[in-house]
């Protein structure tokens, strides 16, 4: 729990007594890092064909972000007014961030070199439209860089464009086509990566399923644990020229000098299995079988992860987990109750081991962590890919509310 949330429940911050404190600074280290991205999808265009996903990939982006602790500014089908707007609030917000981060989905072309980014607006009829229609990626990439650390730019705006061959043979504007220029990189802080949806100069595909190859990759694999974004750069690469028969493949610039991992979990914190192995029957009848391949001689971090497995509850049910049905949990205090009941109820265990009983006792879940279906399921696919993680640090309502979770997530977040 991060202090900005802490605050935000009232003041919660009162009364914490100093060794309390001291462990929430511990436990908070990872959210003290300051992360604010801007957003923008636009499909509805008023002089060009629409676009099918672009504004879906954004709000789904925009979201993805929000649970990855981003301060998340975004628009949607967006006017060159109403863009410039939400950029001016962006180049407020972002200034002194460790982490800055652009997300575009839409239409886009170069010029000459320099790439532009179109409002729904924007007409293009001549060479001067495009100090007055559209926006020189370079403009947002400025704000980007006052005083912070690491910028990661996505660009998903090399759809094929046809204000670019209105420019190129209605107006003659020279050097004036579809897909976007590569973009140099500047040596501030701790670096920048840049990621096109294809190659530079080349088109991408909108796709037809629910978002575009590009966006689809990279909601895959964008925060995913202890992955840091090169390597996770590398999957959607890898995604994306799988599912275009290798007609689309994403192009990366990277300047960073030090490892970028949205989604950090530290294995080695200590573990509060806390009520977990309280409910546990002699005997560990109530663990998971960790039937796992045996390990094999000296392989001790796989059979300490067999120990941990162990310890691990089962749920009292196998049904399947849905987010508003009633759960049998296997204990008598959140027994019948579903998901969405439960996270707008109050907490049974302190959100941080040792936290006084005055700090949260009687406060309400969902207004201290924000909960809500979407920012629950990124949670749960953590304790689903990482299944001793549930383990990991207590929990307000319980360890086997984190395995129903587990579940939930493992059958689609349904």
């Amino acid at each position: 729990m991060s202090f900005d949330l802490i605050a935000r429940c009232g003041g919660l911050m009162r009364g914490i007594g100093l060794a309390a404190l001291a462990l929430l600074l511990t436990l908070s280290a990872a959210d003290a890092e300051r992360r604010v991205a801007l957003v923008l999808g636009n499909s509805q265009y008023q002089h060009a064909p629409a676009l099918t996903n672009p504004v879906r990939d954004a709000q789904a982006m925009a979201e993805r972000l929000k649970n990855l602790d981003f301060e998340v500014v975004s628009g949607f089908d967006l006017t060159k007014l109403q863009t410039q707007t939400t950029i001016a609030q962006f180049a407020k917000q972002v200034r002194g961030a460790d982490i800055a981060l652009f997300f575009y989905a839409g239409h886009g072309l170069q010029v000459s070199g320099s790439n532009y980014l179109l409002p729904i607006d924007a007409a293009l009829e001549d060479e001067t439209s495009l100090d007055f229609e559209a926006v020189p990626v370079d403009f947002i990439l400025r704000q980007m860089s006052r005083e912070t650390s690491i910028r990661l730019i996505f660009l998903d705006a090399c759809r094929d464009n046809p204000l670019a061959d209105v420019l190129a043979k209605t107006a003659g504007v020279k050097g004036a086509r579809s897909g976007l220029a590569e973009i140099p990189i500047d040596n501030g802080g701790a670096g920048t990566l840049v990621a096109f949806a294809t190659s530079p100069d080349r088109v991408a595909y909108d796709g037809s399923g629910e978002h575009s190859p590009f966006a689809s990759a990279l909601l895959a694999h964008m925060g995913e644990t202890n992955v840091s974004i090169t390597e996770a750069m590398n999957r959607v690469t890898a995604d994306v020229f799988k599912a275009t028969a290798g007609k689309q493949r994403p192009w990366t610039n990277v300047s960073l000098t030090t490892e970028v991992v949205l989604h950090k979990i530290d294995l080695n914190a200590p573990l509060i299995v806390g009520e977990a192995s309280a409910q546990q029957p002699e005997g560990g009848s109530d663990g998971r079988n960790a039937t796992a391949s045996p390990a094999g001689p000296g392989d001790d971090a796989q059979l300490a992860l067999n120990v941990l497995r162990q310890k691990i509850p089962k749920l009292a049910s196998d049904d399947p987990i849905f987010f508003d049905h009633p759960i049998d949990f296997g204990d008598p205090e959140i027994d019948g109750k579903s998901i969405a009941e439960l996270i707008k109820g109050k907490p049974r265990f302190s959100p941080v081991e040792g936290l006084d009983k005055s700090v949260w006792e009687g406060k309400h879940c969902d207004g201290c962590h924000q909960w809500n279906e979407a920012r629950l399921c990124e949670q749960a696919k953590n304790f689903a890919s990482n299944d001793v993680s549930v383990l990991r640090l207590q929990h307000p309502l319980g360890t086997r509310f984190k395995v129903a979770l587990a579940k939930w997530a493992q059958g689609g977040c349904k």
